[in-house]
């Protein structure tokens, strides 16, 4: 039986997770204008919240999710406020928000380590009860169907909200020139603050899909950052939809690409596109 089907179906769920990841990173970044390394960690932060509600209290599965994609979005505000407004107030560089994105990503590691351990967890109770799906001759499970399609909703609704809502429009604003939006009457800390909210909740939820596809653990957050910036810059830097293009493009890249040689090619070949990017198109395939 050929491959080729079940290397399609893995590199649309591939680029799935990204998608969502390069989503929020995007977002956050086209209107904040720094890289927030600490946004890899809230995904960390969602699985582990399902695993204590769902797992160690016995909560009601989708309450538990809920909660969890609530909770890293409240943490993101949290961080905003407490690190990154102040900072940002006395007009720190993007090096200065760089540095300090590193260091929260550093301490909501450790923070999620000590409380529940540095041990491999998985968030399905009953792993082999999932239903398994065949699509042209490729296998994807209930999990991996369900984040493929919370990722075109998630990222449908972002565009429509762009596109038709005054909400949208303002953080295109504020993207586009924070010091004119405040001239007009926008409230940019408050923009900012939800911009942050609504993209800390999609990398909760993306930290949640993969705990129930392959497990969590307290740095899984920064393989999906890694893969989620890539993503970003091959698709273009600050643009949602570039993000999400460039997502599925390196999931293709990556599974296809060691079709014939051993699976921890994977990241060496995902960077090796990164670098051509970098030298050869380094505004990305969508200009901001």
């Amino acid at each position: 039986m050929s491959i080729i089907p079940q290397l399609i179906v893995n590199s649309i769920i591939a680029g799935a997770i990204y998608s969502m990841v390069a989503l929020g990173f995007n977002l956050i970044y086209g209107t904040a204008k720094f890289f927030d390394l600490g946004y890899g960690a809230l995904a960390a932060v969602g699985g582990y919240t399902v695993f204590y509600f769902y797992d160690g209290l016995g909560i009601n599965l989708y309450a538990s999710i809920i909660l969890g994609v609530f909770v890293s979005g409240a943490i993101g505000v949290l961080i905003y406020r407490l690190v990154y407004a102040p900072l940002r107030k006395r007009k720190s560089s993007s090096m200065v928000l760089l540095v300090a994105s590193l260091g929260v990503m550093t301490a909501l590691q450790s923070i999620v380590a000590i409380i529940f351990t540095s041990q491999f967890q998985t968030l399905s109770r009953d792993a082999g009860a999932e239903r398994i799906y065949t699509i042209f001759g490729g296998v994807i499970t209930q999990t991996q169907l369900v984040t493929l399609i919370l990722g075109v909703l998630i990222m449908i609704s972002i565009g429509l909200t762009f596109r038709y809502t005054l909400f949208g429009k303002a953080i295109k604003a504020v993207g586009d020139d924070e010091e004119v939006s405040k001239i007009v009457g926008i409230n940019t800390t408050k923009i900012i603050g939800w911009v942050f909210f609504i993209g800390s909740a999609i990398a909760g939820l993306a930290g949640i899909l993969v705990g129930f596809d392959t497990g969590i653990e307290p740095t899984m957050g920064l393989d999906l950052l890694l893969k989620g910036v890539i993503a970003s810059i091959i698709g273009g830097i600050g643009n949602v939809y570039g993000g999400v293009l460039g997502a599925f493009l390196l999931g293709f890249i990556e599974n296809f690409g060691i079709w014939k040689i051993s699976g921890e090619w994977k990241d060496a070949i995902a960077f090796a596109v990164l670098i051509i990017f970098l030298l050869f198109r380094p505004q990305g395939i969508l200009k901001k």
